[in-house]
Formats: structure tokens, C-alpha cells, sequence
């Protein structure tokens, strides 16, 4: 039964990782999306403008 309890830790232990990993990339996606959508350079709005166009990114 040990071998059994430590597999569920094991299984747990990797979804929260999975989680964690997760979250963090949505925070960083999120956060260069916000950043380049309000950047106060034209340019870096521009690129990102022209990005979300190119992927058929409705932006307006």
C-alpha cells in the first residue's frame, strides 16, 4: 500500500506543478499583452497592433 500512496503523492505533486506553471505563463501573457496594448512607445503598440492582425486577432 505504500507504493500506492506515494504514486498519488507523486500524481498530485505533478498536477500542481502543472498548476503552477500555468498560471505563470498566464500572468506573463497576460501582462505582455496589457504592456504592449497601453505601451506609450507607438512603435511597440504598432507591433503588437499589427501582430494581433496577422493572426486574425479581432482587436476593435
Amino acid at each position: 500500500m505504500t507504493t500506492n500512496t506515494a504514486a498519488v503523492r507523486t500524481l498530485a505533486t505533478g498536477k500542481i506543478e502543472t498548476l503552477k506553471a500555468a498560471f505563470v505563463a498566464l500572468i506573463l501573457g497576460l501582462g505582455l499583452v496589457y504592456g504592449a496594448g497601453f505601451a506609450n512607445s507607438e512603435g511597440v503598440h504598432d507591433a503588437a497592433h499589427d501582430s494581433r492582425h496577422a493572426l486574425s486577432f479581432p482587436c476593435h
